[in-house]
């Protein structure tokens, strides 16, 4: 196994095993930034937001975004996330938004509480009862950072 093989390795096990990503956006003077559950499926971040939410209407104005995703540690030594760059746009209903939010209960079994049983996945009534839209962050640029390889350890990966 090579070195840029082992960090794709290690940044998808961080990327699974974590629930929250950090995007961060900007409209103008100032940045803002924004947790939220995100589950990783076929090579992007699919997530939850209210359409007019801080972070959703900036990226849209100035189609970029930033994320980062990072497990809670005590001690710098330990410190390791991936920091990425792109892009937020909102999921169209289709297949892949399907296959998509099917991750997102599978990663979040509470939210299957959402759904009556037995009613088929449908994001266009879940949007309007919970005023949220699914979105996906697609990245342009992913970093895997690991003090654990050395301080400040930071290198581009491919997910």
């Amino acid at each position: 196994m090579t070195e840029g093989q082992s960090l794709e390795i290690m940044a998808r096990q961080l990327i699974d095993s974590v629930s929250t990503m950090t995007l961060a956006t900007s409209g103008g003077k100032e940045a803002w930034a924004a947790p939220v559950y995100y589950v990783f499926y076929d090579r992007d971040f699919y997530f939850f937001s209210a359409p007019d939410s801080r972070h959703i209407v900036e990226s849209a104005a100035s189609g970029q975004a930033a994320a980062a995703i990072y497990p809670a540690v005590s001690s710098w030594r330990d410190i390791r996330g991936i920091q990425m760059s792109g892009r937020i746009d909102p999921v169209r209903p289709g297949l892949k938004a399907i296959g998509a939010l099917r991750a997102y209960i599978g990663k979040y079994p509470f939210t299957q509480e959402f759904f009556e049983s037995r009613q088929e996945l449908d994001l266009e009534a879940f949007a309007k009862r919970f005023r949220v839209r699914l979105y996906r962050f697609e990245p342009r640029l992913v970093c895997y950072l690991d003090n654990k390889i050395r301080f400040g350890f930071r290198e581009s990966v491919c997910l």
